[in-house]
């Protein structure tokens, strides 16, 4: 007797510190699919090290200065572009622009999104045409509405408001049909009102897609008014490159470039930190 009992306590004993030792390796092999802790700054790591190869390259020779400047060059440049005012007031006007048009299109995207997805025949008279309309090249679009609304700068807006309401409405209208019907019977049974309904089931189920197509519209907005500001402008960024363009001037044109970049990064940055506070109740990969 007294031999099982020191048997069955050894093999408890051995048991023990086993299962700890699986425990423990699964574990260890449940954070490895992790991606890790978010280090900060880190999306400034990549252009930071174009830069920097970019220079090196530069330095060494391996670039042809008529075609592509060294970046102080580059930086020579636009400081003299900024002093002299030129480059301060093309940014103003840009940024109008560009303002201009993402707000128009942020309003009409989220409106038909949820005329769209909240609706049947909401559904029926929205959807089709702007899928119809997301086949058509945007930037095609620019000979028709010239025609339409001039030459001036509302042609410009119209277009970059295109540009923006598409992914916006795309990815909204996603959002809304992908949520769970389980939630809408739940608030049925609820009793909610259809504003009680849109502010506890619709807006948090909405938002991440939401802003998936929030940051491909204001990456839009740049995009377009990069060729925008080339027809029939008098100042803009776009503007002052094509100028450089027909007087050969490669460093105004990457100065104009690297602007655009940096806004593009900038407000995909803040777009993408105001997400993180939103949303700061998921759980996920991101977080």
């Amino acid at each position: 007797m007294s031999a099982v009992t020191t048997t069955t306590t050894a093999s408890t004993t051995t048991a023990v510190p086993l299962a700890a030792t699986v425990e423990n390796s699964q574990v260890r092999r449940r954070r490895r699919l992790s991606p890790g802790k978010r280090l900060p700054a880190t999306r400034f790591l990549g252009p930071a090290l174009l830069l920097a190869l970019w220079a090196a390259a530069s330095a060494a020779g391996q670039l042809d200065p008529g075609a592509i400047p060294a970046p102080w060059t580059v930086l020579e440049t636009g400081v003299q572009l900024w002093t002299d005012g030129t480059l301060p007031t093309d940014i103003l006007t840009s940024l109008q622009r560009a303002g201009s048009g993402f707000a128009i299109g942020l309003t009409a995207g989220i409106a038909l999104a949820l005329a769209s997805g909240l609706s049947r025949t909401g559904e029926a008279l929205i959807d089709g045409s702007v899928q119809l309309n997301r086949a058509i090249p945007t930037l095609g679009l620019i000979p028709l509405f010239i025609l339409w609304l001039g030459i001036g700068e509302t042609f410009k807006i119209a277009i970059i408001a295109i540009v923006v309401y598409i992914p916006i409405y795309l990815n909204t209208h996603a959002a809304l049909s992908g949520i769970d019907s389980r939630f809408v019977e739940l608030a049925e049974v609820q009793g909610l009102s259809r504003y009680a309904f849109i502010r506890r089931i619709v807006i948090p189920g909405t938002l991440p897609g939401f802003f998936v197509g929030l940051r491909l519209g204001v990456t839009g907005s740049w995009l377009g008014l990069v060729v925008l500001e080339q027809i029939n402008a008098t100042s803009g960024l776009g503007y002052m490159m094509f100028q450089a363009q027909n007087y050969g001037q490669t460093d105004v044109i990457l100065v104009g470039l690297v602007v655009y970049g940096i806004f593009g990064l900038i407000s995909d940055s803040a777009v993408r930190l105001i997400e993180r506070r939103v949303l700061s109740w998921r759980r996920t990969l991101s977080s």
